[in-house]
Order: structure tokens, then sequence, then C-alpha cells
């Protein structure tokens, strides 16, 4: 009893002020990731999903696909947003770069110090500067939501050494995504950057077909990597494991005014989700890793300085050869700047 009272004071408080419609079923939200039920994703999914039914009072019924039951490939995916046949996906910067290819700005490495900073930036208005941006370039039908968390941070992760510089990078087979910008980020380093579909990589690594990637613990442990030998994590933070939510725009638009605030409520409720899930996850992730063997090495800030120096290519890159890429470069690096003021402000007055 105490139990349901509770569920009952929370959900009340979560709904306060929110718009209540009719209770007769008016719209169908089909959401699909292509992860599992082990995923940040998921665990967005599942908030977002209790939210909206809960505030539209039935008006909105949310229904979920979890892998590829709808879609296999970001380019697919993003066309089923964009002619309806799905309404809600979500994707990485390298899913989604081939349509969009200036998203990969999320990937730019060392920008973002934490995650406190990271969390400020993707609350701020250089996520509408994006929205706008890929409303144009799709015709109107792809509109970006949110963008939330997916793994926590990349780290630089191995079969074969401890790296504590880009130079005990050199000539190491890293897996990439088939997008540019990570790949050019791995050459900066001095290694060999190698696109591998990603249910392909535990074999990849038994097989040395490559012998590092950039993964965040929780993708590593998940996918049970060390069991294919890679037994090296470096904590280099290089890049924020955005997630693209991007819903087709017709759908969103077609709403009532009160409908559209409860779906735009139920993204802040998902993105804050996937903020916190890879924090509580990572936890027993890392403690997995070393039990089990693994190394697990923290660079200093010195050697972070010189991992970023290293990388420092990547943005005369980014800028001189992505579509408007001066553009939301401007756009970040303002906001990143912004973000780094105010939470340093905030820490400052907290120490008081």
């Amino acid at each position: 009893m105490l139990k349901g009272t509770i569920g009952s004071l929370l959900m009340a408080t979560l709904l306060a002020g929110a718009p209540l419609a009719a209770t007769a079923q008016e719209y169908t939200i089909r959401a699909t990731a292509n992860s599992n039920e082990n995923d940040e994703d998921y665990d967005g999914l599942i908030v977002f999903e209790n939210y909206v039914e809960n505030a539209s009072n039935g008006a909105i019924d949310v229904e979920l696909f979890i892998g590829t039951q709808l879609c296999s490939k970001g380019a697919e995916c993003l066309q089923g947003v964009s002619d309806g046949s799905i309404d809600v996906y979500i994707s990485t910067s390298g899913g989604a770069a081939g349509i969009f290819p200036y998203v990969q700005v999320l990937d730019l490495p060392y920008l973002m110090a934490d995650d406190r900073i990271a969390e400020k930036v993707l609350r701020s208005d250089f996520v509408n500067e994006m929205r706008d941006m890929a409303l144009e370039d799709s015709g109107g039908t792809i509109r970006l939501m949110t963008v939330g968390n997916t793994g926590g941070w990349r780290n630089f992760a191995n079969t074969e050494r401890r790296i504590a510089a880009p130079a005990d990078m050199e000539g190491l087979k890293i897996r990439t995504v088939v997008a540019d910008l990570p790949q050019e980020l791995v050459k900066a380093m001095g290694a060999s950057p190698t696109p591998i579909p990603w249910p392909e990589l535990f074999t990849s690594f038994q097989t040395g077909v490559v012998e590092g990637s950039k993964n965040g613990i929780t993708d590593i442990m998940g996918m049970k990597f060390p069991d294919a030998g890679l037994q090296y994590v470096t904590l280099d933070g290089h890049a924020y494991m955005g997630a693209l939510w991007w819903m087709n725009n017709e759908k969103f638009m077609s709403m009532p005014d009160e409908l559209k605030r409860v779906v735009v409520d139920g993204f802040y409720q998902l993105q804050q989700a996937t903020f916190a899930s890879p924090k509580r996850k990572s936890i027993q992730a890392y403690t997995d890793f070393v039990d089990g063997g693994g190394d697990l090495y923290v660079p200093t800030p010195e050697e972070k300085a010189a991992f970023r120096a290293a990388a420092a290519p990547v943005f005369d890159w980014f800028q001189e050869n992505v579509n408007r890429g001066p553009e939301i470069f401007a756009a970040f690096t303002e906001a990143v700047e912004e973000a780094e003021a105010e939470v340093n402000a905030a820490r400052q007055a907290d120490m008081q």
C-alpha cells in the first residue's frame, strides 16, 4: 500500500503543471533504438514512454521497437523518420553524419572537460541551432528533439599495451565507424583507422583485424570485449558520447500545443535519464574490468594536454571539409565557453 502511495505521489509531482488531454488515444509514436534493453537508449525510451502516455492522459501511445525491427543503419532509419514510417529514432553522431555531416562536431576531441560542461552545452541554444540546420537540410521532415548520452565518454582501448601518450598509439589498428571525423582523429594520433560494423567487432578483436577501439566502458563490458583480448583502457575522455534523438517533424507539428508540450517535456525527461544512466552503470563496469585483469590508466593533466595537442589538426580538418563546419564549430565552441563560465562560477560559489 505504501509503495503504491509513494508511486502515486511521485507521478503527481512529475506531472505537476503538465496539460492533460482527452483520454481517448489520438496519436501513436513509433520509437526505435538499434540497441538492447541494457543500453542507456532503452532507459531513456522507457522514461519517455511512461511520461508521455501519463502526461497526455492516454492521448498519446508510445510503441517501442528495440533492435533492428524497423531499420538497422543510420541512413535507413533517418529515411524512415523522414518519410514517416518511424516517428522517433536515436543515432550517434557517426550514424547521422552521412545525412547531417556537421553533427560530427559532437565528436571533436577534448573540447568538453566533464559531465557538467557537456550537460550544460546540450541544454543550450547550440542544440536549437543544430535543430534548425537539420530541419532546413531535410526539407522540414526531420526534427532534432534533444541530445542525450549513450555510454558516457569515449576512451581509447586496445589489446596490445597501455596508452599513456599519443606515441603509444603508433601503428595500432583502431576500429572506427565509417564517418570521417573519428578516422581523422585516429590518424592524427599515428594509428590506423579501420571501419568495422559494431556486431563484427568482438570477432575482429579475436582475429587481430583491429587492435583497439574508441568506446565507453559500459559498451566495452556490455559486449564482453575483454573476452576477445581487450585489456587496456586509457581514460582520456576524448569525446562525450552524444545521442541525437530525431522525430518526424510532420507528426510533431500535427499535434495541438498541449500535446507538443507533453512530447517536449518527455524528451527532457529522456535526456535526464540518459545523462544519469551511464554514471551508474559505469561503476560496476570499471570494477568488473579491473577485477578481470584489465589495465585502467588515468592520464595526468600533462599527458592529456599532449593528447589534445596531437588532435589539433582535426579541428582544422573539420572546418575545411565538413559542410557547414565553420558555422557549427563556432556555435559549439561558444556554447562550451559559456558553459565553462557558468559551471565554474557555480563551483566557486558552492566552495565559499
